[in-house]
């Protein structure tokens, strides 16, 4: 009995710390498979560290100070096996939300352009998978007891809450004139359980989206060393 008290007794701990662990609506996962990469060869990846792309690649010999402007490809989507009429749809608001995402935050530092100039680096982003919340399920595992005990579980092992939406993506930086590959990227984000993922589906897939949008930004400005660089 005393067991079960003690596994109730944490599950409610963990459950207070899944719901109010502040208003990021998405985090890290613990992995992804690195042979899903469409933009770049799998092999030029490399696993990151801390907060990096769980494996990037980047490209020491680039000089990221004589870059003043950036181009932005349509976002590709892809995933295993295929789309049925809703999820193509679901696939497509998310591609051009990361567009919008990404131009928006980039237009900060950078002038956009729409073709190939000196000083331009083109964007490349691959939606490759794509999950929605479910919010009947995500409520009940997070509220109801039996429920917590399984989401602590869970999240113990995958690092996943049960029932939230999670997105992977990879980006692609290349030099517009030339083709040299900047940097690149694989990443994978789960969500988190907060009120907003209960009356949007598709909340944390959009709020990683923003994330790694506002990411690029920083590691742009943090490379070219300039002050007061904003971190996600």
């Amino acid at each position: 009995m005393r067991r079960n008290t003690g596994l109730f007794s944490l599950s409610i701990v963990v459950a207070i710390a899944l719901l109010s662990g502040g208003c990021a609506g998405s985090h890290q996962a613990r992995n992804v498979d690195v042979t899903q990469a469409v933009l770049v060869n799998p092999e030029m990846l490399q696993p990151g560290t801390g907060d990096q792309m769980l494996y990037r690649y980047v490209n020491r010999k680039v000089d990221i100070k004589k870059y003043s402007q950036f181009m932005a490809d349509p976002v590709l989507i892809s995933k295993a096996g295929e789309f049925d009429a809703e999820q193509l749809q679901n696939y497509q608001k998310l591609a051009n939300n990361a567009y919008i995402y990404l131009v928006q935050e980039m237009s900060k530092s950078y002038k956009i352009v729409a073709s190939p100039e000196p000083g331009t680096m083109r964007i490349q982003v691959a939606i490759i998978d794509a999950d929605r919340s479910k919010p009947v399920r995500m409520v009940l595992s997070s509220t109801i007891p039996y429920g917590i005990a399984i989401n602590v579980v869970k999240y113990a092992f995958t690092g996943k809450p049960t029932a939230v939406g999670e997105i992977t993506a990879e980006i692609k930086v290349t030099d517009a004139m030339t083709g040299e590959v900047m940097g690149a990227g694989l990443d994978r984000r789960v969500g988190n359980t907060r009120p907003q993922s209960v009356i949007d589906s598709w909340d944390n897939a959009n709020d990683a989206l923003q994330y790694w949008a506002k990411r690029m930004t920083y590691i742009m400005c943090y490379g070219r060393g300039d002050a007061n660089c904003e971190k996600p």
